[in-house]
């Protein structure tokens, strides 16, 4: 299915300027423009169609059963696992995991923790490209803080150099289950998962994710 939730807009516009060039490819007689715009328009329809579908996603039982567990919030590949600071939410030495998210990939995020939304801000920031070790820090972006009675997880929905929209449908005071939707990163992108050191990371880098479906850490 499409994410009309989160891409209503965007798969309108898209779909329509798509449409609008095969029509045009078909009734323009140039002989060389024709082709061009009855295949652009047929690419344009079929990549909105595959930029923002929206599988179901099955969420282990362990993690349903288990608290503690953190599940994958958005679809791509590790890039980095890191020691750093955080001063908003954790106030503590942690470990940050990164996720890079292709055009190609699964762009709706989901809910990494259950527990409560305690914290919740946007910050208005530049667009490097998301393998850039600053773009944690200084790219547009979402930070939400989840706490519950096993501990508190703390992630980032960051864009990039083509990801320049951010949607959600979160905020302080929601009770969120692992593996909910909650958000979108248009068009490539990156999400940062923050925990405390003594996490159980269960990923590494170069591993394929996916969210909702793959557990990346326990907290202890």
């Amino acid at each position: 299915m499409l994410t009309f939730k989160y891409g209503f807009e965007n798969i309108i516009v898209m779909l329509l300027f798509g449409i609008r060039m095969i029509v045009a490819g078909y009734f323009v007689k140039i002989y060389w423009l024709s082709p061009i715009l009855y295949f652009a328009g047929c690419l344009l329809v079929a990549f909105t169609l595959w930029f923002f579908r929206d599988p179901n996603r099955n969420v282990p039982v362990q993690a349903l059963e288990d608290k503690s567990i953190i599940m994958c919030p958005a679809d791509g590949k590790v890039i980095g696992i890191i020691d750093t600071h955080e001063d908003q939410f954790l106030h503590s030495d942690v470990k940050q995991i990164s996720i890079f998210l292709s055009p190609l990939n699964v762009h709706v995020n989901r809910i990494p923790f259950a527990g409560v939304v305690k914290f919740f801000e946007y910050i208005p920031g530049k667009y490097l490209v998301a393998y850039h070790p600053k773009s944690s820090d200084l790219n547009e972006q979402t930070r939400i803080g989840v706490e519950s009675e096993h501990g508190k997880v703390f992630f980032k929905q960051i864009v990039g150099v083509l990801a320049r929209r951010l949607t959600w449908d979160i905020k302080v005071g929601d009770t969120v289950e692992v593996g909910d939707r909650f958000g979108m990163m248009k068009f490539g992108s990156r999400m940062d998962i923050i925990v405390k050191p003594d996490t159980d990371i269960k990923v590494k880098v170069g591993d394929r994710v996916v969210a909702g479906e793959t557990i990346i850490a326990k907290l202890k």
